[in-house]
């Protein structure tokens, strides 16, 4: 679509000086506050846009999909998840969908290595002693967490982000072991000193941490489910910064409540901000909002992707970071 300055909608606020590019691009409608677009307001801006900037927290499925204007013509989603996006659907429609791959994924790997010192250190029922009256001093018997070095880390999905983790993990003197869809080439299982298991079940019962890093799918959901949990040493601990579908999170409470798992580090939920009560009341779990990819370089990054994806599409190309059926 060359020669044509393209009406874009942005459903959440962004980074100003994501926004200020924009502006000077293209004719965009940004945002007067951070709350997210209900779905009517969702349908609407579909039918005035030629290019949508959605967020994970706007569902677009097939309902509001209906709704699009024919002058919809690119869905430029701001985060690599496209879950929230009937793309197969928007396809059909003639909608094309990108996405913003590979920005989050060293701030992710970062909050990984964070939650696994923060839950087996006890950081936050020691912050939470500190910050009460309750503290009466050191002791050499109190607050005892355990030492990460030597400890086995399983990691369920080796894509950037479990590999990224590897490289961390293996700093600190882990043995990683991962389980993929894939195995990975010899040269980079050997550069990581990784052991690959076929069997999930093998793996999950024999490491002291699991960190989740596998996309939300059909097939992914509740793949910890409480069978597999049960699986786990109960000095293990459990760590989830990719999307909270994985893990059957009512079974992992009774569990964390039981002892029958030591702790958990979650960023993300089964039901999005929705979390349960009896978790969130867990002194053995520590709970993120949504927080492992929110660095200010990683969403001007973000930003700076989306907006290469609308320039790319109005210059009458195609997007860089199109999402194609292979992805999904």
């Amino acid at each position: 679509m060359p020669g044509k300055r393209l009406s874009v909608v942005v459903t959440r606020r962004l980074p100003e000086v994501v926004e200020t590019r924009m502006k000077e691009l293209f004719d965009v409608e940004l945002r007067e506050d951070d709350s997210r677009m209900t779905p009517d307001e969702l349908a609407a801006a579909m039918e005035r846009a030629d290019v949508l900037v959605p967020t994970i927290t706007d569902q677009i499925d097939a309902k509001i999909l209906a709704r699009a204007d024919e002058r919809l013509k690119l869905i430029a989603n701001f985060g690599a998840g496209v879950d929230h996006i009937d793309v197969a659907t928007a396809r059909q429609r003639g909608i094309h969908v990108s996405n913003t791959p590979g920005v989050v994924t060293e701030d992710t790997a970062d909050m990984v290595m964070a939650l696994i010192l923060g839950v087996t250190r006890r950081l936050a029922e020691g912050l939470r002693l500190a910050q009460s009256d309750e503290w009466t001093g050191w002791s050499p018997t109190a607050m005892l967490g355990g030492r990460i070095k030597g400890r086995r880390l399983g990691i369920l999905g080796m894509g950037r982000i479990g590999q990224a983790v590897a490289r961390r993990a293996a700093a600190f003197g882990m043995q990683v072991h991962y389980h993929n869809r894939k195995r990975l080439r010899p040269e980079i299982e050997e550069a990581m000193d990784a052991t690959y298991w076929e069997s999930l079940d093998q793996m999950v019962a024999r490491v002291d941490v699991l960190s989740i890093n596998c996309p939300h799918t059909p097939s992914t959901f509740h793949l910890m489910n409480a069978r597999r949990l049960k699986l786990m040493k109960p000095d293990a601990v459990i760590v989830n910064t990719s999307r909270g579908e994985v893990i059957d999170e009512n079974a992992l409470t009774r569990m964390l409540r039981a002892g029958e798992i030591a702790g958990a580090g979650l960023d993300v939920f089964e039901r999005g901000h929705m979390i349960n009560p009896r978790l969130q009341a867990l002194p053995n779990a520590i709970l993120l909002p949504h927080m492992g990819s929110a660095t200010l370089e990683g969403r001007i990054e973000m930003g700076e992707k989306v907006i290469v994806n609308i320039k790319t599409f109005a210059d009458g190309h195609r997007p860089p970071d199109l999402v194609v059926p292979a992805m999904m």
